[in-house]
């Protein structure tokens, strides 16, 4: 037997390994798992009694939708190498698939785990929705039945908001990229006015998993979370969870959901118009009734103590003295009338004529008294009436004012001209103007005094 050296032995171990497992599917637990900063995993695959070497190119890597674990069960489908310079032999991995569990199921919890660890989920940084919002970009495929749905609810809604479409792929190779694009775009668009989009719709109709797969990559998550306008994740049905509905400021169980959550419903704001006009012309009657009452209670007070009131109270209490005069001058006559009479009587009961012409010259005398003191008193009436009189006009706003007068106030207070000392600040003011004055000199009795 010729002697074969340990290269040729690997060799010849190699074109018989290769050549007999092409293909092989194993089940085992991870471990020692290795992501290399080439991008190729190694890892070992291993049950109770032994073990195998792994290896997973860069290429088939990429195509992973989850990370491996130690000690999770996998499918690992391949075909076995043998490296001959070391005489080892490994598994190189085409695919691998989690044993009991689809790979997207896994990926997505993998993510979900991971993001929610990051602070993706927090409720404390999502952003409130706007009551009424302008603008709203939509971020799905212009061919979509869910975009006619969300146009649709909207057109019942609210009129008001304008509606701009960033055409996406939602599903297929590349549609989590184009989605975290477009919603980027979403978020910096800066109309002419200065002003970006008050609100961002991302999603797509209902489907497989596969086909929503899309909305649960890490680049849409990111792309939701580092957002600054608000965003509703509208994907699927209501049975459907993605990771940006997740990351997403506000879940919408259906895309139609979404525009019910984003816009106001007209009718409501009508029917809340209503309610409130109608306590707005309530709260206006109630202010105007108390006020009108305040302007009468204000009204009579003014009447209380208005120049007119004084006016008439004073010519009420003339016309009763009036009145007390023509009581007591009919009694004076009536008095003397019948102290004549009674004169009368002695006079034709003595009738000395010297008493008689005494009697008729007291008499005389009586009644020059009389007319006298009567015109006193009438002419005393008159002045008392001319001085009501005038005082009325002078108090009288409209009158009291005369050209060359005004008055003088220092704090708001009047003063007589006499109170006033040199270097004093007073104002002089009549009913249009006031001027703010100060005395330089002041002159009393013929001298200037400082």
């Amino acid at each position: 037997m010729r002697a074969i050296s340990v290269s040729e032995l690997n060799n010849q171990i190699k074109s018989i390994v290769e050549s007999h497992f092409e293909i092989v599917l194993v089940e085992g637990e991870v471990s020692k798992v290795v992501y290399h900063s080439s991008g190729h995993l190694y890892f070992t695959l291993k049950d109770e009694n032994s073990s195998i070497n792994c290896a997973m190119w860069r290429s088939n890597l990429a195509k992973m939708k989850f990370r491996l674990k130690v000690g999770e069960k996998v499918y690992v489908y391949g075909a076995l190498s043998v490296y001959v310079p070391r005489g080892e032999y490994k598994i190189i991995a085409q695919s691998i698939e989690p044993s009991g569990i689809g790979a997207l199921q896994k990926a997505y919890e993998q993510l979900k785990e991971e993001l929610n660890r990051l602070g993706y989920f927090d409720e404390s940084r999502k952003k409130p929705l706007p009551r009424f919002p302008k603008r709203i970009a939509i971020v799905t495929s212009a061919t979509g039945a869910a975009l006619q749905d969300m146009l649709r609810i909207a057109q019942k809604r609210w009129l008001l908001t304008e509606f701009y479409l960033f055409n996406a792929l939602v599903q297929g190779e590349g549609a989590a990229e184009d989605i975290a694009m477009k919603i980027k775009l979403a978020d910096e668009y800066v109309f002419e006015d200065g002003s970006g989009f008050d609100l961002i719709i991302i999603g797509r109709g209902g489907g497989s998993k596969e086909d929503l797969w899309a909305f649960n990559e890490r680049v849409v998550a990111d792309a939701v979370f580092q957002a600054k306008t608000p965003i509703i994740s509208a994907v699927g049905h209501e049975i459907d969870y993605l990771i940006s509905d997740f990351v997403a400021d506000v879940r919408a169980a259906t895309p139609s959901n979404a525009m019910e959550i984003a816009l106001p419903d007209k009718n409501e704001m009508l029917l809340m118009i209503d309610e409130m006009k109608n306590a707005l012309v309530y709260k206006i009657t109630h202010i105007i009734q108390k006020k009108e009452k305040e302007l009468l209670h204000i009204k009579e007070l003014l009447n209380a103590s208005s120049p007119v009131k004084k006016l008439d109270m004073k010519l009420q209490e003339c016309e009763l003295l009036f009145k007390r005069f023509n009581h007591s001058y009919l009694n004076q006559i009536q008095k003397k009338e019948k102290e004549l009479n009674e004169l009368k009587n002695i006079l034709f009961s003595l009738s000395p004529v010297v008493k008689i012409n005494s009697f008729e010259k007291e008499l005389e005398l009586l009644k020059t008294t009389f007319k006298n003191k009567t015109a006193q008193i009438i002419s005393s009436k008159e002045k008392e009436l001319i001085n009501l009189k005038n005082a009325y006009e002078t108090l009288n706003p409209k009158k009291r004012e005369k050209k060359g007068f005004a008055e003088i106030t220092i704090d708001g207070k009047r003063i007589d001209l006499t109170e006033i000392k040199a270097g004093d600040v007073f104002d002089v003011s009549n009913t249009e103007i006031i001027i703010k004055s100060k005395a330089l000199k002041k002159m009393q009795n013929g001298q200037w005094k400082m």
